[in-house]
C-alpha cells in the first residue's frame, strides 16, 4: 500500500517514541488528521484550543522526551505560538505541524480566509523561525519525506521545537515510503575526543587544586541527557550539591550530598553562603537570567574559579572548549577528579536546616494557610508522583517541598507564562500514564487563563490532582508592583468540575477552607488513580512566601531601572 504524506509523518512520530499527539481541528488540517488516524499506534488527544494544545505538547515532551502538536493554518498556529516559544525557551523538542493553504491558491492572486488579507502566504513560517530549530514548508509530495525528516532531526538534535507546514491538499498525496533514519539526540552527536580529553584534564586539575569545590546543577541537564552523569560526578567528588530552581528533582533530594536550590537571597537555607564560600563553583547545564539572579543582585563570585559546562562548551577562568557533549564530558570528569568533601562537611556543621521553622500540623478546624497547604501537598508526594508548579507564588511554595526519592518537579522558569501549567500537566499525565500521580499547584489567576483543559483531564481519565490556590488576585504581581489591575472576578473553582463533567465525567471538585478539609480532600486525591480531583484551597490574599517578596522586589526594580547614560 502506498504511503501518503500524512502517514509518512505519523510513521516518523511513532519512530521517535511518541504514542500520542495533541490537536485542534480546523478546515485546513482535517485531511491531515484523517491520515494520522490511520496509524493505530498513535492516539489523538483533542484539546480545547490551540494554545492549550501547544502547552499540553510541551508538558508531554517533559515526560516523554519529544511531542507533537497538529494545528490549522494562521488562526490556529498563531494561537499556539506562545506555547511553541515556551518549548523553545525550556529546551523541549516539539514537532509542531501546521496545515497550510491549498497549493493551487498561492499563484492565483485570490484571497483566502484565515489570512491577513494578502496573497503572500509565507508569513506564518517566517513568524515561527525565531522560536524553532528548523522550519519547512511542504508544497509538493515528492519533497515531503526529506523536509519532514530534516525538521524532526533538527528538533531532536537541538532539543527545541521544529515547524512543519503541510499544504492542505497534500496530506493524502502519495510519497516515498519511510527509510531508515538516525534521529540523533544532543548527547549522540560526534565530537573531538582529543578536545574532550584536554578539557577534562584542565578542569579536573582546577577542581583538584581547589579547597572548597561545589556543584550546581542547571535546567539544561535534561535537554542534554546529563542527569545521570551529573550524579556520577557529584558522587565521585563528594562535595555539596545545589541545583537551580528549574533543575529541582534533577538531583535526588534525599541524596546525602544535596543541600538545596540556589537562587541568590531566595536560596534554600545555607546554600547561598556555601556558594559564596566556595573557591571553585562548577555549574553543569546552568541558565542565569534576571530571574535566577534575583534581578541581577547576585551572581557566582568572580573569585570562585567559576567553571561552566553548557551548550556552547566548557568555560574556565582562563580557557574555553567549544561544543563538547555535556554528558560525555561530565562522565569523563567524574572518572578523573579526586574526592573532596569540604563544602559538604562545612554545610553539615553549620546545620542550616535550623533556619526553618519546625512544622506542627494544624488542627482540623484551623483556617487554612499557605504553609499548611505546602506541607500537606508535600506529604501527598511519593516516588511515583510529579509536582507541577505554576508561575507566581506557586514557584516558591513548590521550592519549599522536600521531594521523596524518585519524585519529579516541573517548573517553567525561563519562559514563565501564566496558565502554562494546566494544559502542560495534562500533557505530562498523558505521557506518564495512570501509574504515575501528577499534582498541580496553580494560583487562581493563572488557572483562569487555561481552565478549559480540565475537561480533557476528565475526558482522558488523567491521574491528576489540581490544587487551585484561591487568594483572590495575582499575588506575584502584588509583590512586584501593587495596583488595581492585580484583581479580577472570583470563580467557584471547585464548582467548575460539575460543568466539565456534564453527562459522562466523574471528576471531583472540593473546596477546602480549613486544614482538616484539605487533609480529607488530599486523601480523596490519593485514592483516585483514574480521575481528576480539583481542590480549591482558599487562603488570604496576603498569605505569601517571604521568598516571593525577597525575590520579587529586586526583580521589579531591575525591570524599572533608569536608562543607561549613552555618553
Amino acid at each position: 500500500m502506498p504511503t501518503t504524506v500524512g502517514q509518512y509523518l505519523a510513521t516518523r512520530l511513532e519512530q521517535i517514541g511518541l504514542k500520542h499527539y495533541f490537536q485542534v481541528p480546523g478546515d485546513y488540517n482535517l485531511q491531515l488528521l484523517d491520515e494520522l488516524l490511520k496509524n493505530p499506534n498513535l492516539e489523538m488527544m483533542s484539546c480545547t484550543n490551540e494554545l492549550n494544545a501547544a502547552y499540553a505538547a510541551e508538558g508531554y515532551a517533559r515526560a516523554n522526551g519529544a511531542s507533537a502538536c497538529i494545528i490549522t493554518f494562521n488562526v490556529g498556529a498563531f494561537s499556539a505560538l506562545n506555547g511553541v516559544a515556551g518549548a523553545y525557551a525550556e529546551r523541549l523538542p516539539m514537532i509542531f505541524v501546521s496545515a497550510g493553504y491549498n497549493t493551487n491558491d498561492e499563484a492565483s492572486g485570490r484571497h483566502l480566509h484565515h489570512t491577513i488579507g494578502t496573497t503572500d502566504y509565507s508569513y506564518q513560517e517566517q513568524m515561527f523561525r525565531p522560536v524553532t530549530a528548523k522550519t519547512v514548508r511542504v508544497l509538493t509530495a515528492d519533497e515531503a519525506p526529506s523536509l519532514i525528516d530534516e525538521a524532526i532531526a533538527a528538533a531532536l538534535r537541538e532539543s527545541k521545537p521544529c515547524y512543519i507546514e503541510i499544504a492542505a491538499n497534500l496530506a493524502d498525496a502519495e510519497c516515498a515510503d519511510p527509510q531508515p533514519f538516525d534521529f540523533l539526540r544532543p548527547w549522540e552527536l560526534p565530537y573531538s575526543k582529543e578536545a574532550l580529553k584536554k578539557a577534562v584534564d584542565d578542569v579536573a586539575a582546577k577542581i583538584d587544586a581547589a579547597e572548597t569545590p561545589i556543584l550546581i546543577g542547571g535546567p539544561h541537564l535534561r535537554a542534554y541527557g546529563a542527569i545521570d552523569a551529573f550524579r556520577n560526578l557529584a558522587e565521585a567528588l563528594g562535595c555539596a550539591v545545589a541545583v537551580q530552581p528549574n533543575a529541582k528533582s534533577f538531583f535526588a533530594e534525599d541524596h546525602p550530598q544535596f543541600i538545596g536550590h540556589y537562587l541568590g537571597n531566595s536560596s534554600a537555607p545555607g546554600v547561598e553562603a556555601m556558594v559564596n564560600l566556595s573557591d571553585c563553583v562548577v555549574a553543569i547545564g546552568p541558565m542565569f537570567t534576571d530571574y535566577s539572579t534575583v534581578g541581577w543582585t547576585t551572581s557566582v563570585p568572580s573569585d570562585s574559579g567559576y567553571i561552566a559546562v553548557e551548550e556552547r562548551g566548557v568555560t574556565t577562568p582562563d580557557s574555553q572548549y567549544p561544543r563538547l557533549p555535556i554528558a560525555d564530558f561530565v562522565d569523563a570528569l567524574a572518572a578523573k577528579v579526586k574526592k573532596n568533601t569540604a563544602t559538604l562537611d562545612q554545610f553539615n556543621r553549620t546545620d542550616p536546616t535550623g533556619e526553618k521553622t519546625p512544622y506542627s500540623p494544624a488542627e482540623d478546624a484551623d483556617r487554612l494557610t499557605r504553609a499548611e497547604l505546602v506541607h500537606q501537598i508535600n506529604e501527598l508526594l511519593d516516588g511515583e508522583s510529579t509536582l507541577f508548579v505554576e508561575t507566581g507564588d506557586s514557584w516558591f511554595n513548590g521550592l519549599q517541598t522536600d521531594l521523596p526519592g524518585g519524585a519529579g518537579f516541573e517548573i517553567e522558569m525561563q519562559w514563565g507564562a501564566i496558565g502554562w501549567s494546566v494544559p502542560a500537566a495534562h500533557g505530562y499525565a498523558v505521557a506518564k500514564g495512570n501509574d504515575h500521580h501528577t499534582v498541580l499547584l496553580v494560583g487562581d489567576g493563572s488557572f483562569q487563563l487555561t481552565a478549559q483543559e480540565v475537561c480533557n483531564m476528565i475526558r482522558y481519565e488523567d491521574n491528576i490532582t489540581v490544587v487551585v490556590v484561591n487568594n483572590k488576585g495575582y499575588v506575584i504581581e502584588s509583590a512586584l508592583h501593587e495596583g488595581p489591575y492585580n484583581y479580577y472576578k472570583n470563580w467557584d473553582y471547585a464548582g467548575l468540575v460539575d460543568a466539565f463533567n456534564a453527562d459522562d465525567g466523574d471528576g471531583i471538585g472540593i473546596t477546602a477552607t480549613t486544614a482538616g478539609e484539605l487533609r480529607e480532600a488530599l486523601r480523596t486525591a490519593a485514592q483516585s488513580s483514574s480521575r481528576l480531583v480539583l481542590i480549591e484551597a482558599q487562603i488570604e490574599h496576603d498569605d505569601m512566601t517571604l521568598d516571593l517578596v525577597k525575590w520579587g522586589n529586586p526583580v521589579s526594580q531591575a525591570l524599572g531601572r533608569e536608562p543607561a547614560d549613552p555618553r
